[in-house]
């Protein structure tokens, strides 16, 4: 189990084509902030049939996408 389990559960829930959300709204959804191992453990999003597309450190976003 990852510590970003929970992440990749809502963005899935979601079922959006593309969905964006803000640091602040991770940390919401895990209970902790976002961090540098965020960069290793994404790869895991793709069990949940999505990608993380871009993260923009100045918007402090993250974008998801699912994977065709």
């Amino acid at each position: 189990m990852s510590k970003y389990d929970a992440l990749w559960e809502h963005v899935r829930q979601r079922g959006e084509q593309s969905l964006k959300l803000t640091f602040e709204e991770i940390q919401d959804i895990l209970g902790i902030p976002i961090d540098h191992s965020f960069l290793k453990y994404k790869k895991e999003l793709t069990d949940y049939g999505y990608q993380v597309g871009k993260i923009s450190m100045r918007e402090q976003t993250v974008i998801f996408s699912q994977i065709d």
